[in-house]
């Protein structure tokens, strides 16, 4: 048995078998992982309190934190996570009840609090605070403590985007031999 995913309640990850989980990494709860996916050594994906989804070929690197928002008289569907298509969740970050739409990549150390919205082809810089209910808009470079809107993004950074999501798969499949 493997004691890095978890089930909690009646509920049991469901990983697809193309997906590499590192056996320091820990999946508990409600979560789907697509295919092709890679979470990297010592990543908590706690679905215990709502849903987690984590779309086809993104990658949650190592020290990250994946977690959800409970259910409470104020809020009775609570908060899920959602993560798309091509994400690519840099080192050491925090993902809190939030929904992260396809061609994505979130800079090492962001932390995003509870019902962020990051919509597709965006780029969160390196150690940026993504405060509660912030929407970040498709085809932009975000960064700062707060965060802030910085600049369009090129052609060529949405198209590096998607390279790195390209590389994790690729990486993960070395990991999977």
């Amino acid at each position: 048995m493997n004691t890095n995913i978890r089930k909690y309640k009646d509920y049991n990850p469901l990983i697809n078998h193309t997906s590499y989980i590192d056996q320091s990494s820990v999946v508990i709860g409600q979560v789907i992982i697509h295919e092709n996916c890679s979470i990297w050594p010592n990543v908590t994906i706690r679905g215990d309190v709502n849903k987690i989804e984590i779309k086809k070929n993104s990658n949650i690197q190592d020290n990250s934190v994946i977690h959800v928002t409970r259910k409470s008289p104020d809020n009775p569907e609570g908060i899920n996570t959602h993560i798309g298509e091509n994400v690519t969740i840099g080192h050491n970050c925090t993902i809190h009840g939030s929904q992260i739409s396809h061609n994505v990549l979130i800079g090492m150390s962001s932390v995003l609090l509870d019902n962020c919205i990051i919509k597709k082809d965006v780029i969160i810089g390196a150690g940026s605070l993504i405060s509660q209910n912030f929407v970040a808009e498709s085809g932009w470079l975000y960064y700062g403590r707060p965060v802030k809107k910085i600049r369009k993004l090129t052609i060529k950074e949405i198209n590096l985007i998607q390279e790195s999501a390209k590389n994790y798969v690729k990486l993960k499949n070395d990991y999977m031999t």
